[in-house]
């Protein structure tokens, strides 16, 4: 079976109008969720007009890059650097690197104060979405849906502290009771059409009505499986804004309650202080809620295993974020046999070569 061919659809990133479609090789392709996608990949350069079709299409920060794996769009995202390469043969690469459309929002400020009294967490996120379209040139065509959450927030984000907007959806989507968010990239079934479409879940983002078995021996090719606790913690404290309304005295943070797992301590655990920083946060309850929120997650840190997998032998997709797979395993460590589920938070896409075959590397969360 031919494996499927990867190609580049660059466009332009406020209006999508197509600038050129390229052949590319040494593609990579990762998205997350809880972290911006990555992409990278090489349009070989063999002659003077395909130099001349890349050098008009490729303008970091410009260009848009939909990377399509048949027919499929399988990710997207902008262009945010290129690097021409030559190797000692004379052969024209143009590298390029990209990051998911969320690395938009990383280069969006908000440069007006925003307020929320008693509003859906999503209808906030939605919020700064068109708070950030409707300023000149800042539209690069988001679009959601009016789900809502039924968490009600408020929250002020202040023009002086000149916030970047992926920074304060993540804090929103990480205080207590919060939600997933992530940017995903995908074809319209019946159009025909590039989306780019926000998608939101309370508290996290789920996809997909049956779970993947996947199984070793068999399509999983290898995993890593990690126990950490170099960030656990069993006390937790928050800081927040620093208070500067006396000029004469000395600014001094807000912050949180100081909570202490008395169980854990109890139950024979170390102290173990964990802190986190919230610069812009000035309320105190929002700043608790968001304690609370640290602790519990570094209370219990979630390992992130990974598995390999064939996709000759499971096919998979990108829409797989956020959906449930049954992984077993029976091997030397596993000898009484892993069967558990597992939520994929992760996904990196590795095109196939000579002598290697076509695969994805899973991220996996705890299943609840």
């Amino acid at each position: 079976m031919l494996a499927p061919s990867y190609r580049v659809v660059l466009c332009d990133v406020r209006t999508d109008q197509v600038l050129d479609v390229l052949p590319i090789t040494d593609v990579s392709v990762d998205d997350y969720i809880g972290k911006i996608g990555s992409a990278s990949a090489t349009i070989p350069l063999p002659n003077r007009a395909v130099a001349a079709r890349a050098r008009a299409a490729v303008e970091p920060g410009r260009t848009a890059m939909w990377i399509e794996r048949g027919p499929e769009v399988w990710w997207g995202g902008i262009v945010w650097t290129a690097n021409l390469t030559s190797n000692a043969r004379g052969f024209l690469g143009l590298q390029l690197q990209a990051g998911g459309w969320a690395s938009y929002l990383d280069h969006r400020a908000i440069l007006d104060t925003q307020q929320a009294v008693q509003v859906d967490q999503f209808d906030i996120v939605r919020g700064l979405i068109d708070y950030s379209a409707a300023l000149p040139g800042g539209d690069i065509g988001i679009e959601y849906d009016e789900q809502l959450s039924g968490v009600l927030r408020d929250r002020i984000f202040r023009r002086y502290d000149v916030p970047r907007i992926r920074e304060v959806i993540d804090q929103l989507g990480s205080t207590e009771n919060g939600f997933e968010w992530r940017i995903a990239s995908y074809r319209d079934p019946g159009s025909g059409r590039r989306i780019k479409k926000l998608q939101l879940g309370a508290p996290v983002i789920r996809t997909g009505a049956s779970d993947i078995v996947l199984d070793r021996p068999g399509p999983i090719l290898s995993y890593g499986w990690p126990i950490d606790a170099t960030v656990q913690a069993t006390v937790w404290q928050s800081r927040g804004a620093s208070s500067n309304q006396n000029q004469a005295a000395e600014s001094l943070p807000l912050l949180s309650e100081l909570l202490v797992a008395d169980e854990e301590l109890a139950a024979g655990w170390p102290r173990l202080d964990g802190t986190s920083d919230y610069s812009t946060v000035i309320e105190q309850p929002t700043l608790d809620a968001h304690a609370r929120a640290d602790l519990a997650a570094a209370l219990h840190p979630q390992t992130i295993p990974e598995v390999t997998v064939a996709l000759d032998r499971t096919p998979l997709s990108p829409a797989l974020l956020g959906g449930t797979v049954r992984v077993r395993i029976r091997d030397d460590w596993w000898t009484e046999g892993l069967d558990h589920r597992y939520r994929v938070v992760g996904l990196a896409i590795s095109p196939p070569l000579r002598g290697r075959p076509e695969t994805a590397r899973l991220f996996l969360e705890e299943a609840a």
